[in-house]
């Protein structure tokens, strides 16, 4: 079923244009888009050469925002997808006035057009959509086609942290990061009963956690 669109909701994307990078070239809003036509470039955006992480499928932003809020040498990018849902985080960090912390609208497909080589720290994926139809697993975002997108924009001693309600994508991501020459660190079969610090609660965390789910977690990396 597809979301029934949020009112007033070009007016309230378009006040979101100082938290607001633009729009990467698969983005559907309306016919207003503001595409993105420049790589991202930390200086001219926060004025700083703070090291950059990135959130793939921000949600509604509590994740990252609270990052933000505790890292303030840190530069913090989000992407969505989804408008419905990107408006909620925009809008919250507006209100907050976190400012290291900026959002793309669109899909991970299109992220070496807007970050260099060897520029993402670490790059976080909490909760992606497991496609659980094979016919689309290469939507998932640890197929090889975005392992081969985070290799190129991650910095040789940058990371990827996963987290997933989801066995069958845990497995299919071990799988494809072992497969793909990326080395794991960190795997755990239930986060919330681990010796894993330093973890933040996602909105679908919550949800899961007061369901008593658990929560599957890795780190990937490429060199030592």
């Amino acid at each position: 079923m597809r979301m029934r669109k949020k009112r007033h909701l070009d007016e309230r994307m378009d006040k979101c244009g100082d938290v607001c990078l633009g729009w990467l070239p698969d983005y559907i809003a309306d016919k207003r888009e503001r595409p993105v036509t420049e790589p991202f470039d930390p200086i001219k955006i926060f004025g700083n050469h703070n090291p950059v992480h990135l959130e793939i499928g921000c949600g509604k932003g509590r994740f990252i925002q609270r990052l933000a809020e505790d890292n303030p040498d840190i530069n913090f990018i989000a992407l969505e997808q989804t408008a419905n849902v990107l408006i909620t985080a925009m809008e919250r960090t507006q209100k907050s006035g976190i400012k290291n912390l900026r959002y793309y609208a669109g899909k991970a497909e299109y992220l070496e057009k807007v970050f260099r080589p060897q520029s993402v720290e670490r790059i976080y994926l909490n909760f992606s959509c497991p496609y659980p139809k094979e016919s689309y697993a290469k939507h998932r975002l640890t197929h090889p086609i975005f392992l081969k997108i985070y290799r190129s924009i991650i910095t040789p001693d940058g990371y990827i942290k996963q987290k997933t309600d989801n066995m069958r994508l845990f497995e299919f991501s071990i799988e494809n990061f072992s497969q793909n020459g990326w080395k794991m660190r960190n795997v755990s079969l239930d986060l919330h009963n681990s010796r894993i610090t330093g973890n933040i609660i996602t909105e679908y965390e919550q949800r899961f956690i007061e369901m008593g789910m658990p929560i599957f977690y890795l780190e990937a990396f490429l060199n030592m």
